[in-house]
């Protein structure tokens, strides 16, 4: 549900930049369909996870300063920020000696500690590109083709990458008889 709601924030984004070719509007939105998100589930579970908090965070002050100083570059790097935060959370679980990935989806998934690590790798190597390709599109690009690859490449992306997974999954997933 949680993915649903932030695609939601996206989508919303996206269209207002496409409406009205500006991304001070389209951030203006994001800022406040993020507060409003997370309002919605402090109300509802009286709790916000922790990469709740960090994205209110980050949208709040990188969205602020982008309305603010009217620079859309701060906007820009809040998906690369968010990437690597998840990736540096899960690689401090990992330094840890805990699997992040294991507490937050084992009781779902059954696996073994080879396959958990695996996975741990692949999330870590992601979530490091992502940031990367979001920087260089940010900087190489207009501030419409970076619109456009927030919306329909970064999807993209993680779309491939959460089908590769559970095709990887698949074949270490427990049969049923």
């Amino acid at each position: 549900m949680k993915i649903l709601s932030d695609f939601i924030a996206v989508i919303l984004f996206f269209t207002t930049y496409i409406l009205t070719k500006n991304i001070i509007w389209a951030t203006a939105v994001a800022v406040v369909i993020g507060v409003l998100q997370a309002a919605f589930t402090w109300m509802k579970y009286k709790k916000l996870d922790t990469m709740q908090w960090v994205s209110l965070i980050l949208i709040v002050v990188f969205g602020g300063a982008t309305i603010i100083f009217k620079n859309p570059r701060f906007i820009m790097w809040k998906p690369t920020l968010l990437f690597w935060f998840g990736m540096l959370a899960l690689a401090s679980s990992h330094l840890l000696g805990k699997n992040g990935l294991k507490a937050l989806m084992g009781k779902e998934l059954s696996l073994s500690d080879s396959v958990w690590q695996k996975l741990t790798y692949a999330w870590l190597t992601f979530l490091f590109i992502m940031g990367v390709i979001n920087l260089i599109v940010a900087y190489t690009f207009s501030e419409e083709v970076w619109a456009y690859y927030k919306f329909i490449g970064s999807t993209a992306l993680m779309l491939v990458f959460f089908l590769g997974q559970g095709i990887y999954l698949s074949r270490h997933l427990p049969q049923e008889k």
